[in-house]
């Protein structure tokens, strides 16, 4: 177990099985795409344990509170690592988080982005630390997600190939 896998266990997280897309949907493209030393990382959404879509869908100001929009992220963060430790097949491989890209299912009162991505990085800059975990980031706000899914969050992240 690697030291990442390890401060996952410490914390009581545990990633999530692969994702498991609605029936009749098929996707034309890699969860993560390496090139050198780098990795790209699609657009994740919050998986649930079994790897199916996590609740609750909607838009965060009306179906869902900036708090639960905030979990979503954390569950993202979680989904991303499940796909890099799929592909790269050790997390201890990511030595720097680079670039993060979230998006939020808004409500059009609804403002309050980089709240709700903070999910994804407060967790990703506990597990590597502020030195590899620090990221440039966006936080933007979407009339819609995919399947309702509150938040959407892809990245790039330096490797050791």
């Amino acid at each position: 177990m690697g030291e990442i896998e390890k401060r996952l266990a410490e914390r009581g997280l545990v990633l999530p099985e692969p994702v498991q897309l609605p029936p009749g949907v098929v996707l034309g493209f890699p969860w993560v795409r390496v090139m050198g030393d780098r990795a790209f990382i699609s657009g994740h959404g919050p998986l649930a344990a079994d790897g199916s879509i996590a609740k609750p869908l909607g838009k965060v100001g009306h179906d869902l509170s900036q708090e639960q929009a905030y979990e979503a992220a954390r569950l993202t963060a979680l989904a991303m690592l499940a796909s890099l430790k799929q592909h790269l097949g050790e997390l201890d491989r990511v030595k720097a988080w680079l670039r993060v890209f979230g998006m939020v299912n808004a409500a059009p009162t609804f403002d309050r982005y980089p709240l709700v991505i903070n999910g994804f990085s407060d967790l990703i800059n506990d597990l590597w630390g502020p030195e590899h975990g620090a990221h440039a980031r966006s936080a933007v706000g979407m009339a819609g997600l995919p399947f309702g899914i509150p938040v959407e969050i892809e990245a790039e992240v330096l490797i050791d190939p």
